[in-house]
């Protein structure tokens, strides 16, 4: 393409070509995973935005030691006050909603190592109470994501013996969550699919 002056158009920033077709998937899945967290938060904004759910980050409780007011107000010293739960939670059609998200670099299995006792402790306490409770897993080099039920999870964390979870779980009992441009992952129809049919 030219422009009207007869220049070349040209890219700024282009990725520079490779011979594997493989070193460019995944450097594009590796950027996938480093902004799970950021595709969870424009998600929400957008439900929020629409009216269809409320749910929200939840902030790690951190006690302030000392604040340095002299270069403004930064904090120098603090530490985390207890163990957080949960990334998220929240409500969607009436239901309080509660979930972790967690990414894994492997292609076969989702290693257990990445969650902590205290949160299965916390998604079993929210099944008990009615509550849906769900991890999102994101596989980097595959560039999938999956919602899977927080009681399988807990079934693999409780049983022993196996120290992750195959993918091939996630295939069978999870649902893939659908990747767009807005909202960025939807995983609201993946609740649907899992919950509310």
């Amino acid at each position: 393409m030219r422009y009207p002056n007869g220049k070349k158009y040209q890219v700024k920033n282009q990725v520079k070509e490779t011979s594997s077709t493989n070193r460019r998937t995944l450097l594009s899945a590796a950027n996938r995973g480093m902004s799970l967290e950021e595709d969870i938060n424009s998600s929400n904004e957008y439900y929020k935005e629409r009216g269809m759910a409320l749910i929200t980050k939840r902030p790690t409780p951190i006690n302030i030691v000392k604040v340095d007011y002299s270069r403004g107000a930064r904090i120098t010293d603090a530490y985390f006050e207890k163990q957080s739960t949960t990334d998220y939670n929240g409500v969607y059609r009436s239901r309080y909603l509660d979930f972790e998200a967690k990414n894994t670099k492997s292609n076969s299995a989702f290693p257990l190592s990445n969650i902590s006792r205290h949160q299965v402790e916390h998604l079993r306490n929210v099944i008990n109470q009615g509550g849906i409770a769900f991890f999102i897993i994101c596989f980097q080099l595959k560039n999938e994501i999956y919602l899977l039920d927080a009681s399988f999870v807990i079934e693999y964390f409780e049983k022993g013996g196996r120290k992750s979870i195959p993918y091939q779980v996630f295939k069978e009992k999870g649902v893939l969550i659908r990747q767009n441009f807005n909202p960025r992952l939807h995983y609201i129809e993946a609740v649907d699919e899992l919950y509310f049919r």
